[in-house]
Order: structure tokens, then C-alpha cells, then sequence
């Protein structure tokens, strides 16, 4: 093997990092330390946090009901639905449009997607201590309806004769109020769903929602839902 002086590796060596720096600088992006988090989908689902205890329901939704609906299968929904916009690469930068291409989704996206969604509007849908509706929730009603016990006997319909899992609705469509309810996860915003318009409430008549405190007895849970039904939000979402 040929000698070289000490001179001469040192000399080569620093050529050797020289090139490598130079070959990092064009190969290895300024932002590869963002890239590394960075996500090609726009979208992704989270979970809104609750703006209530678990237990501050009660007793109209039981505590443990609360904590397993919240933390398990909402939870189980959100994960899901990440999951399969990242392996489906599915394309769609909000909620609204990857609703309204429902028909073209995978049923994994959307059944967890819809549950996602679903979830966050009910948790904000109802609040302890809810009193009777006023102001713009009332009048609207009203004017739809004719009183606000007729709207909520069309809405006990809708929700106890949904045969299986599902969900109840009040939606705005063209100008005007209406109920009626969805199968499994699916919602109003979704551009094949038996019930569309802008979601105003909504309520979860699966049985994982009551099972724990009422078993079979899906008519008393609807009942006493309407004394957590949170108005004020309803207002909210009628002039939004």
C-alpha cells in the first residue's frame, strides 16, 4: 500500500467533507426537520373536549355512560377516520367536502368520519340545567311547528322509530325546519343521506348512548333527554 504524508490525508479528508456537506445541502431539504410531522392531508378529525363532567348529566345520562361513549367510542371513531385519510390519501381539505363526497368514500372514512363529527355536535348539543327555549330557538320553532310540544313530539318519533343505531335531527333546509333521522353514523351533510340540510341538533339513539341506564327503554331516554338539551346552542347554530 502506496504511503501518503500527513499532509496529504489531511488534505483529502477535508475535500471528503466538503463534498458531503455540499451533497447534504442538495439532497436534504432546510425544512427536513418539519417534514418529518408534516401531513400531505389537509384534513384530520379531532376530538373536541367536553365542556362538562361526565357526571354533570346526571341523572339523565349516567356518569359511567358518559366516560365510556366520550372515551372509547368517540375516541375509537376519530383514530379511525385519521387512519384512513392517511392510508386512502383521500384528498379533501375540510369536513364539508369530504362529506358531501361521502358516496365515494371507503366505509371505513365514512362511518368513523360521520362518528367523529356526529360526536363533537351532540357533546355541544347539551349542557346541565338546560331550561325551555327562548329568543330565536323559540321562534323558529314556533314558526315551523306550531309549538314547541309538537316539535319535540316529531323528534321523539324520529328518534324511537329509527330501527337499529342512528341518530335524530333537527336540520334547516332552504329556510325551513325539519326532523327526521340518519342510519348508523351518517349525517345530513353527507351527499347521499336520507336526511339532509344544516345540522340544529342532534341526538345519539345507539345503544352504547343509554344501554347502561335505560336498557331497552329508548323512549325514556329520549324523554329525558330534553332537559340537557343546551338552546342556547341551538340558537347558535340556527343563525350561523
Amino acid at each position: 500500500m502506496k504511503n501518503i504524508s500527513r499532509r496529504t490525508f489531511v488534505k483529502n479528508s477535508m475535500k471528503a467533507t466538503a463534498v458531503g456537506v455540499v451533497a447534504k445541502s442538495i439532497f436534504t431539504p432546510a425544512h427536513a426537520e418539519t417534514m418529518k410531522t408534516y401531513s400531505p392531508f389537509a384534513l384530520s378529525f379531532a376530538q373536541e373536549k367536553l365542556p362538562y363532567a361526565y357526571s354533570a348529566l346526571e341523572p339523565n345520562i349516567d356518569a359511567m355512560t358518559m366516560e365510556i361513549h366520550y372515551t372509547k367510542h368517540h375516541a375509537a371513531y376519530i383514530k379511525n377516520v385519521n387512519e384512513a385519510i392517511a392510508a386512502e390519501k383521500i384528498p379533501y381539505a375540510t369536513t364539508e367536502d369530504f362529506f358531501a363526497h361521502a358516496s365515494s368514500l371507503s366505509p371505513k372514512a365514512r362511518n368513523n368520519g360521520g362518528g367523529s363529527w356526529n360526536h363533537n355536535f351532540f357533546w355541544m348539543a347539551m349542557k346541565p340545567g338546560a331550561t325551555a327555549p327562548g329568543g330565536k330557538a323559540a321562534e323558529a320553532i314556533n314558526a315551523s311547528f306550531g309549538s314547541l310540544d309538537e316539535f319535540k313530539k316529531q323528534f321523539e318519533k324520529a328518534a324511537t322509530s329509527r330501527f337499529g343505531s342512528g341518530w335524530a335531527w333537527l336540520v334547516k333546509e332552504d329556510g325551513k325546519l325539519k326532523v327526521g333521522s340518519t342510519p348508523n353514523q351518517d349525517n345530513p351533510l353527507m351527499d347521499n343521506a336520507e336526511l339532509k340540510g344544516k345540522p340544529i341538533l342532534a341526538l345519539d339513539v345507539w345503544e352504547h348512548a343509554y344501554y347502561l341506564k335505560y336498557q331497552n327503554k329508548r323512549a325514556d331516554y329520549v324523554t329525558n333527554w330534553w332537559n340537557v338539551v343546551n338552546w342556547d346552542e341551538v340558537a347558535k347554530n340556527l343563525g350561523s
